[in-house]
């Protein structure tokens, strides 16, 4: 049984068809990634995944559980949730208190929470920053405590949303071991990227989309030297750097 399955979902906004069709599947302890230009229906397929959208049609089922028409919320007890583009933490809270709210959703009392809290803080990189508020945080620390609220809630199923958006190369490295770590701790990844090396890195299988249809699928070695994909989305000049890299 898959972790997650896809198929065939679709959704409409008036006359524009955000997602057309489509159909994947995702085994427990993968790293999928899902690329594509701005406006191909990577966050749209993020966001009927989890809940945050109905789609028109298709079915979507998680560990075994048809979740459409679940709300995000039952989604995320069931181990699956996901970040945002957009970091959204609660800017007046500390660091601290952040992962806090997020780990009440397995722990039952303050203190278990404020536990766990400290560990997934620790870990992220952000003890020193376990008491600033949120809103003196920079992005690449707010990033971190996004990554942070999600683990506190024990997902099997992390998706991320862009979260390498916005770093400098270094961060990225830093970022790919982290959520290497994750994966080796035992949680399943699927996310929507742009930073190609953190793709090219963590995923073992990427998916394109294009205009909401999926256009490619494969190991991302192999998905990067798609015509398809390269006149959709990556370009004549990465094509020509990957073929003179495999050259070289």
């Amino acid at each position: 049984m898959f972790l997650l399955e896809l198929k065939d979902v679709s959704k409409s906004f008036g006359g524009l068809k955000a997602v057309a069709g489509v159909s994947f599947n995702l085994e427990a302890g993968e790293i999928l990634g899902i690329i594509g230009p701005n406006g191909a229906g990577k966050t749209t397929t993020f966001n009927t995944i989890t809940g945050f959208l109905r789609p028109d049609s298709g079915q979507i089922w998680f560990d075994g559980i048809r979740v459409i028409g679940m709300k995000p919320h039952q989604i995320c007890q069931k181990g699956m949730v996901r970040t945002f583009q957009l970091v959204k933490p609660f800017l007046e809270l500390t660091v601290l208190d952040n992962v806090v709210v997020a780990a009440l959703n397995r722990a039952k009392t303050i203190r278990e929470a404020s536990e766990k809290a400290l560990k997934i803080i620790e870990f992220v990189g952000l003890k020193d920053k376990k008491d600033t508020l949120a809103m003196g945080l920079t992005l690449p620390h707010r990033k971190r405590l996004e990554l942070a609220r999600a683990l506190a809630t024990e997902p099997k199923l992390l998706l991320l949303d862009e979260v390498m958006a916005g770093l400098t190369p270094t961060e990225v490295d830093e970022l790919i071991r982290l959520l290497m770590e994750v994966n080796r701790k035992g949680t399943t990844l699927l996310l929507i990227e742009h930073v190609m090396r953190g793709v090219m890195a963590l995923s073992k299988r990427v998916i394109v989309l294009n205009y909401g249809e999926k256009i490619a699928e494969g190991p991302p070695h192999e998905v990067v030297k798609n015509r398809q994909v390269i006149e959709a989305y990556l370009g004549e000049e990465y094509g020509r750097e990957e073929f003179l890299g495999a050259q070289g």
